[in-house]
């Protein structure tokens, strides 16, 4: 179905009487009488192809503007104090481990996409009601360099269990799990893998010196050897970071330089989803289907680095060949992280920020 035909579906009856007497107005601000803007709220790692929304504006007359917050932890906080007053249209990156914090604070008006069908039915079952759509999935790993283990005739640590070793100690730097989604996500595989035994897992890190920063971005461009003249040979990052440090590179190596201890994972799904309050509800679901459709999850994984979550999207063979995708990912129940995350929270701070 056409984006315009879709969006004159969804119009008002007024908007379109409006239409029939003096032109389509259904792309039109009526307060303003100028075509819709939708403020789309992210995160400052989403950087899609810079003129991906152009063929949306064209099909729809719709323009799209990106806010970008520093973290998705801040994007979900912000989303929530501003519940029901928002300072944008559409959220993207609220990912299963915040989910039920914007759900429960009534952050999102819900919607069921028209490419539902074609996207994974695992993500979709996390958010059945359509409060939010999946976008993309992604698992949070420790990377390592390695060339620095190399030089060092050092084994990197391939587990959990073994990142608590003596040998391991002022190498690690990891995003802080009350500030940062992936820092979250990390916190979430190490309760996972030990469960009640988690807390003397950290105390071990503890004393092997870890290094907790407030985000994503400073672990990994302020500390880590291998992207920066950081100290820290091992980093909390994704699977799909070592294709990108081979995208980028100038010139481009045969091989990855960072590689992903694959035992070490938690599986990440991304949503996005409409802002409860927004005043361009039709143009914002033309939106969420436009981030689904196979055109735009097909620019994700060379501009994201995350997997597509519609299931007729291609990969780019680059993006295979050097991206992990873990077998046996930890998971969580997203209800049990409802559940339980402010009190997992509270005792990390105990152990790692007292």
């Amino acid at each position: 179905m056409k984006l315009r035909s879709l969006l004159i579906g969804l119009a008002t009856a007024g908007t379109l009487l409006a239409a029939c007497a003096g032109g389509n107005t259904a792309d039109v601000d009526v307060t303003t009488n100028e075509p819709v803007t939708l403020r789309l709220l992210t995160h400052e790692s989403f950087t899609p192809t810079e003129t991906i929304f152009d063929d949306f504006t064209l099909e729809t007359g719709i323009k799209v503007e990106l806010v970008r917050n520093s973290d998705a932890g801040t994007l979900v906080t912000k989303a929530v104090l501003a519940s029901g007053n928002p300072e944008g249209d559409v959220l993207w990156g609220v990912d299963n481990t915040l989910l039920s914090r914007a759900v429960n604070a009534d952050v999102f008006v819900p919607y069921i996409t028209v490419h539902r069908d074609d996207l994974d039915a695992v993500a979709v079952a996390l958010a059945p009601d359509g409060a939010v759509t999946p976008v993309d999935s992604g698992d949070v790993c420790i990377n390592y360099d390695k060339a620095w283990f190399t030089e060092r005739n050092i084994t990197p640590p391939l587990t959990l269990q073994a990142l608590a070793s003596s040998t391991y100690r002022n190498l690690l730097v990891t995003p802080n799990p009350i500030s940062s989604s992936p820092g979250l996500a990390f916190l979430l595989a190490t309760i996972a893998e030990f469960g009640e035994g988690w807390q003397q897992w950290w105390q071990t890190l503890r004393d092997n010196n870890v290094l907790v920063v407030e985000s994503w971005s400073d672990a990994y461009y302020g500390h880590f050897t291998a992207a920066s003249d950081g100290e820290r040979p091992l980093v909390v990052s994704y699977a799909t970071s070592p294709p990108a440090e081979v995208i980028f590179a100038d010139p481009r190596p045969t091989q990855a330089p960072t590689a992903v201890a694959a035992l070490t994972c938690f599986r990440q799904y991304e949503f996005a989803g409409i802002l409860r309050g927004t005043k361009h509800e039709p143009q914002a679901q033309l939106l969420i289907d436009f981030l689904v459709s196979r055109q735009f999850q097909e620019d994700l994984p060379l501009t994201q680095f995350v997997w597509p979550i519609n299931n007729t999207a291609s990969v780019p063979k680059e993006f295979l060949d050097y991206a992990l995708r873990p077998e046996n990912p930890r998971t969580i129940d997203p209800a049990v992280i409802a559940e339980r995350r402010a009190e997992w929270l509270e005792q990390f701070s105990d152990i790692m920020l007292r």
